[in-house]
C-alpha cells in the first residue's frame, strides 16, 4: 500500500487532486482511498489531504500519520508546517518549487528524497492561474508510477470538463519536467 499526504492552501486544489488520483488508481482495478483534513476552513489556510493506494481492499480507516509520499502544492506550506512530519526514511517528497532541491534540503532539513517542480510557472503558463493540483498530479505520477498518465487525464476531463485540455497540458507538462 501507499500512503500519500498532500499539502496545500485553502482554494488550491489538494483535496481534488487526492480524489482524482484515487480515482484514477480505482480505474486501473487498484483499491483507493481519499479524504481530507481541515484546520480553519478558509481560503489559502493550510490543508491536507490523503490518498492511499493498494492491489487489494484497504480495510485500513485510520488517519496517515507515516506516509511514503508526501505532496506539497504551496511552496510556502514548506515555512508554515513541517511537511516532512512523520515521512518514512525511505519517503519522497514530491514540492513545487522554483528553488533547487539542495536548497530545499538545506532550508528545511531534509533527509529524503526530493523530486521538484516549477508548477507555478507551469500552472500560470498552460492555465493562467497559480492552481498548481493538476500539475503536482503529473509530478507525482512521474515520481512514483503509482497510476498511468492516462487515467489521470481521465479524472481531470470527467472533473474539469470545461478546462480539461489546460490542465492536461499542465499536468504532462510537469510530468516532463521534474526533477530528482
Amino acid at each position: 500500500m501507499t500512503e500519500i499526504r498532500w499539502h496545500g492552501r485553502g482554494g488550491q486544489g489538494a483535496v481534488a487532486s487526492a480524489e482524482m488520483l484515487a480515482l484514477a488508481a480505482i480505474e486501473e482495478g487498484k483499491a483507493a482511498q481519499a479524504f481530507p483534513s481541515f484546520g480553519p476552513e478558509r481560503r489559502g489556510a493550510p490543508v491536507m489531504a490523503f490518498t492511499r493506494v493498494a492491489d487489494e481492499y484497504i480495510w485500513l480507516r485510520t488517519g496517515i500519520t507515516e506516509p511514503d509520499v508526501v505532496v506539497v502544492l504551496d511552496p510556502t506550506v514548506m515555512g508554515a508546517v513541517d511537511v516532512a512530519s512523520g515521512l518514512k526514511d525511505d519517503g519522497i517528497i514530491v514540492a513545487n518549487t522554483s528553488k533547487s532541491a539542495d536548497d530545499l534540503i538545506k532550508k528545511h532539513d531534509l533527509k529524503h528524497t526530493i523530486y521538484i517542480v516549477n508548477a507555478n510557472k507551469i500552472a500560470m503558463e498552460e492555465i493562467g492561474r497559480p492552481i498548481t493540483n493538476t500539475t503536482m498530479m503529473g509530478a507525482l505520477v512521474k515520481a512514483t508510477g503509482l497510476v498511468e498518465l492516462a487515467s489521470v487525464e481521465k479524472q481531470i476531463e470527467h472533473r474539469f470538463p470545461a478546462i480539461a485540455e489546460k490542465n492536461i497540458k499542465a499536468l504532462r507538462r510537469a510530468y516532463e519536467e521534474t526533477k530528482i
